[in-house]
């Protein structure tokens, strides 16, 4: 702990460890960065510390993405370096080989995804009966990503004495019905309010036009001077354009997400760690569990469509005391989406445009024209009422015959022309046959419709329009 430089216990540990270490159940809730890794780590390293290594799975750490699985795994090292344990990692993307070599050797602590984890329970490569402590970390996350029927084949693999440790940034209903599901009167330590940024962070939003977000975003970082900045996108697609963007721009940038090879995932994480990459651009799935100390800039250059996903992602800068900024880069299709967020954390975000970057699009107003002007309207008043005149005229031009004037089902095959009262002009050129039946079926209209005051209007119209 002193070679880690601990010398504060963080809100989280205070309260988690001395529970953990009376074998309680736990419910640990925390704001993302606040420490609750070391809360569940170093716990559990004293009480099996206690027994000495055995080599088999006494603690099984499940996780929900494979950067937040190597996280886990490489602090339970750091923590545990003078500790005789062995621990080690589970987790799709690379080869299971290696990994069902290394769990023959024997192991102590296992931080796995669920997935892969029960790749090995099929292939009988894991021994489960053993476990004595299960933590579930990130547990809102394995929800939202769809592995709540892996953890629970995961949880009737175990056995029924065990101690559990939930931990989550949040706490929501589902959560709490999976806790009462197979937790022994668990003991609650929820040390923010929910759905609470760090207050640490610097959050501030710039209104921008959608086609000109990384644009900005490129003046933004080279402005300021901005030496680590991760970019959250809603896309993998959209990761790889913008990484790929910023690059051309003279920013060296690079991606992360779930189509990256694991390979290409850690390098890149790597490289941005240790500073010899300017911009990460990432999707969702680096939104929890990413450590990166010190990390003083977080983008939102696609707001997330669940607000809850706003805090974590935010979390990732303001951690352990240090000081973070997060921009929010929103066009006219975000307001929605940062007003949900704005709600669900009871705060405004600070909203700055940036000079040169004012949005032209939809919210602002273009200078009336004199026309528009002289038909009385205010110029959106009139943008408006263009479509929804050529609707009207589209669905006048498509009645059926009988619905215009009394017309008799014969003249379908006549073009048809607009309503009475628009004013149109006859279709050019209209041939002698044409107009024969035109004058016919006039002659005819105006017989059948002598009760119709309107009629003669239009047969007047009709025949004083002049043929080209």
């Amino acid at each position: 702990m002193r070679e880690q430089g601990y010398t504060v216990p963080t809100p989280i540990q205070v309260q988690a460890i001395p529970v953990v270490l009376a074998g309680k159940d736990l419910l640990g809730a925390a704001q993302t960065g606040t420490g609750k890794t070391a809360g569940f780590a170093l716990p559990i390293l004293q009480i099996l510390s206690k027994k000495g290594s055995s080599r088999n799975i006494r603690a099984l750490i499940i996780t929900p993405t494979r950067e937040l699985c190597m996280q886990v795994r490489e602090d339970v090292r750091n923590y545990g370096k003078f500790v005789q344990l062995r621990s080690m990692t589970v987790f799709g993307g690379v080869g299971i080989q290696p990994q069902i070599a290394e769990l023959r050797r024997g192991v102590d602590i296992l931080v796995a995804t669920p997935g892969r984890l029960l790749d090995h329970v099929q292939q009988r490569t894991v021994d489960l009966k053993q476990v004595e402590i299960l933590v579930l970390d990130e547990a809102d996350r394995m929800l939202d990503m769809g592995f709540i029927n892996d953890i629970r084949k995961i949880l009737a693999l175990l056995p029924r004495e065990r101690q559990n440790l939930l931990f989550s940034a949040t706490f929501p209903d589902e959560i709490r019905k999976l806790a009462g599901s197979f937790m022994k009167h668990p003991v609650t330590v929820e040390v923010a309010r929910r759905n609470t940024p760090a207050e640490l962070v610097a959050q501030v939003q710039h209104p921008v036009d959608h086609d000109r977000k990384r644009d900005l975003l490129a003046h933004l970082i080279k402005s300021g001077d901005w030496r680590q900045v991760l970019v959250f996108c809603k896309t993998k697609h959209g990761a790889n354009r913008l990484a790929q963007q910023l690059e051309r721009a003279g920013i060296e940038a690079d991606a992360i997400h779930g189509n990256k090879s694991q390979g290409a995932r850690t390098r890149a994480l790597g490289r941005f760690k240790d500073n010899e990459l300017r911009v990460l651009v990432a999707t969702d799935i680096a939104a929890r569990g990413l450590d990166i100390e010190a990390l003083p800039h977080v983008v939102n250059f696609d707001l997330p469509h669940v607000a809850e996903d706003y805090v974590h992602r935010i979390g990732r800068t303001g951690r352990a005391g240090a000081e973070g900024e997060a921009v929010s880069l929103v066009c006219h299709e975000d307001r929605p989406l940062m007003a949900a967020i704005e709600r669900l954390m009871a705060r405004e975000v600070a909203s700055r445009v940036i000079e040169g970057f004012e949005p032209q699009s939809r919210g602002s107003r273009p200078a009336p024209q004199p026309q528009q002007q002289r038909q009385g309207r205010r110029p959106e008043q009139h943008r408006r009422a263009e479509p929804g005149r050529r609707q009207e005229q589209r669905r006048s031009e498509q009645r059926r015959p009988e619905q215009r004037g009394g017309q008799r089902p014969a003249l379908r095959s006549q073009p048809r022309f607009p309503g009475r009262h628009d004013g149109a002009r006859l279709p050019a050129a209209l041939s002698a046959e044409q107009d024969a039946q035109l004058r016919e079926a006039r002659a005819r209209m105006a017989e059948e419709n002598k009760a119709k005051r309107q009629e003669p209007r239009l047969g007047a119209a009709l025949v004083a329009e002049p043929k080209s």
